[in-house]
């Protein structure tokens, strides 16, 4: 335990970041202990109220308690870019590991796959599938959609540290030793990466959450479950900011900015881990 402490006042970035993700993490899980959040259903509550100590965020024009509606929001978000990220890393390392470890016609095959797709924007994509599934739309769905476009990146990066991993000498060893490749990727290459993989996880929810909350700024994410993109975008259509209803749009754009911020401190603290050069100026 010690150990664990000392490491994380040792990379104060990574310490930062976790502190920030647990309290965001945390508001989802201990809010509902101090808000009703029946308050983030339509029509409970009376419509554009201001904020007051009974309505701390005041309410929107369909009388939802924002407050509630944030409470309930952001697991809603995260969950998103959890699926989506798991998804997409998992997909991404199998296929970075076939791909870089066995080579000939699956790497062909799984590279170019990549390539091609990281050509194409990636929110033209979605939005097209995600415009297909409307109506259907919630919040397991719309991480399903995100996580379709979720693998790329995983599969080159991974794909370029097997590369150079399966050319070392205790790979060579293990494989003339007769250990077959499956056991050599599992027991000898996965525990090598696991710092790479953490770090490409927390890239993954990072993205998938962007591309999630980009979807529903459209209006094409979950229409009856606040998300804080939703919750965004309903600010936009009944024009918040023209209104001059602050209470409305800033505090989840304000979650998002933790979110984020949160995110990139952990990424940044896992990368002095992985990377000698960058733990020597810690």
């Amino acid at each position: 335990m010690n150990l664990w402490l000392d490491r994380l006042f040792t990379y104060r970035q990574l310490a930062v970041g976790l502190v920030i993700i647990l309290a965001i993490v945390l508001l989802g899980l201990v809010g509902p202990l101090f808000v009703d959040v029946g308050g983030a259903k339509v029509g409970v509550e009376i419509p554009d109220l201001t904020p007051s100590l009974e309505h701390p965020l005041g309410t929107d024009t369909v009388g939802r308690d924002l407050l509630a509606v944030i409470i309930v929001g952001t697991p809603q978000t995260l969950t998103i870019g959890l699926i989506a990220g798991v998804i997409g890393l998992g997909i991404g390392t199998v296929f970075g590991f076939v791909s870089g470890y066995y080579g000939g016609y699956a790497d062909t095959l799984l590279r170019g796959a990549a390539d091609v797709f990281l050509t194409v924007p990636g929110l033209l994509i979605l939005v097209v599938i995600a415009s297909s599934t409307k109506g259907a739309v919630n919040v397991q769905t719309e991480a399903l959609v995100v996580s379709a476009l979720a693998w790329m990146w995983p599969t080159r990066t991974i794909r370029s540290q097997v590369l150079t991993m399966r050319e070392r000498s205790y790979i060579r060893v293990a494989r003339f030793s007769g250990t077959s490749d499956p056991r050599i990727i599992v027991e000898e290459m996965m525990p090598n990466l696991l710092p790479y993989l953490a770090a490409g996880f927390v890239g993954s929810v990072a993205t998938a959450i962007l591309a999630s909350i980009g979807l529903e700024a459209l209006g094409l994410g979950p229409q009856n479950q606040p998300t804080l993109g939703m919750t965004i975008y309903w600010g936009l259509y009944y024009t918040t900011v023209m209104r001059g209803l602050v209470w409305w749009w800033l505090p989840p754009i304000v979650i998002i900015v933790l979110i984020f911020v949160g995110l990139f401190s952990i990424s940044a603290g896992l990368d002095k881990i992985i990377n000698p050069r960058l733990r020597s100026t810690t």
